[in-house]
């Protein structure tokens, strides 16, 4: 059989969204790794303190990074200066946006949505929409036709990830988006999954954006300078590679279409940098297995889940050679996929093919 033949339709207004539907796996039942549940609700308890701190810490290092940047321009220091700024932005902002669009980062309800709102605008991602997309990628997290926010297709497109280091394809499309909301328009996607009570929300957050975006035009304007661009929506686009990075290494590479969590997403163990970067985003299985456990609480998830999940990746580097490694197999053959072995210790995966009638069997474990 060609690639071609073997092509999938990843849209969510396609045949294999109601293919999901049919076999089940569409807001379907999800492997649950055994933990006492006194001490979930430990892992769950929410705490103000250290997203403050975390908070106070980013955005001070950002004003600094921006201080040395503004004092460089003009010279080669600059190159290096705003890239630092840069990564400052997004990928902290990438990974605020996500805990506090779940609600989970800090106890109090509306400091998580102050710091969704602005780490929303910082990563050019409609707020509202993309808290209900989020939520759509849990709830079917790479199940093809119904997951909004799978990375790549199979075969990959090499062209949009080439694109991405630079943000030059997800971004141009959210603020078109944005626009298009300013007008009250909703593409037909994004139907799929935002409800009809939401738009009216979507519309104005998008107009504020927008008056934003025309503020800082009209900065650069009157000062003849790229300049205030370069501190506000540019640094979205020249500081997105480790947004790429941390994004791709996931769920690529592995499976689709199952209801196990760790047979499609990924742990990855990384150095203290990337992790306040990433808000330990990379303890991915346990996030998505159990999402309201808070980002400061995800490490010791981790140790309380060790024994039931396959063994992390040992660094970033290790997972991002994986992930390409897959990407490049899966030119030729879109079924290639990673398999990872389960500790003695663990339940066997739970495997989604031998879904009949509704009902739900172990499978044997892939080694």
């Amino acid at each position: 059989m060609s690639v071609s033949q073997l092509k999938r339709d990843y849209s969510l207004t396609g045949p294999e969204s109601k293919l999901a539907v049919e076999r089940g796996l569409a807001s379907a039942e999800w492997y649950a790794s055994p933990i006492p549940r006194k001490r979930m609700k430990e892992l769950m308890k929410r705490s103000n303190g250290p997203a403050i701190r975390d908070t106070i810490i980013w955005l001070s290092l950002l004003i600094g990074a921006g201080i040395v940047a503004y004092y460089s321009w003009g010279t080669w220091w600059a190159v290096p200066a705003f890239l630092v700024y840069g990564i400052l932005y997004s990928s902290p902002g990438d990974s605020r946006w996500h805990e506090c669009g779940h609600g989970t980062a800090f106890k109090t309800p509306w400091m998580n949505e102050v710091i969704y709102q602005f780490a929303s605008f910082l990563v050019l991602r409609p707020a509202t929409p993309w808290r209900w997309s989020h939520a759509r990628h849990h709830t079917d997290t790479y199940i093809v036709g119904r997951d909004p926010e799978i990375a790549q297709p199979r075969p990959p497109v090499w062209r949009i990830i080439l694109m991405e280091i630079m943000h030059l394809y997800a971004g141009p499309r959210d603020v078109k988006r944005m626009f298009l909301h300013c007008f009250g328009i909703m593409d037909k996607t994004e139907k799929e999954y935002i409800p009809a009570t939401e738009y009216r929300k979507t519309f104005w957050e998008s107009r504020v954006y927008v008056l934003i975006f025309i503020a800082v035009i009209g900065a650069c304007i009157y000062t003849g300078s790229i300049l205030p661009a370069m501190f506000v929506i540019l640094p979205s686009f020249y500081g997105a590679i480790l947004v790429l990075v941390f994004g791709l290494t996931q769920h690529l590479g592995l499976r689709e279409d199952v209801l196990d969590h760790r047979l499609n997403t990924r742990t990855i163990y990384m150095n203290p940098v990337f992790r306040f970067l990433y808000w330990n985003m990379n303890y991915h299985i346990e996030h998505h297995m159990f999402p309201m456990v808070p980002y400061h609480a995800l490490p010791q998830l981790h140790a309380e889940m060790r024994g039931d999940t396959p063994a992390p990746s040992p660094s970033l580097w290790s997972a991002f050679k994986d992930v390409v490694t897959a990407l490049w197999k899966q030119r030729k053959d879109p079924t290639y996929t990673i398999h990872r072995a389960l500790p003695p210790t663990a339940q066997p995966y739970w495997d989604p093919s031998t879904i009949s009638k509704g009902e739900l069997h172990y499978a044997a474990r892939v080694d």
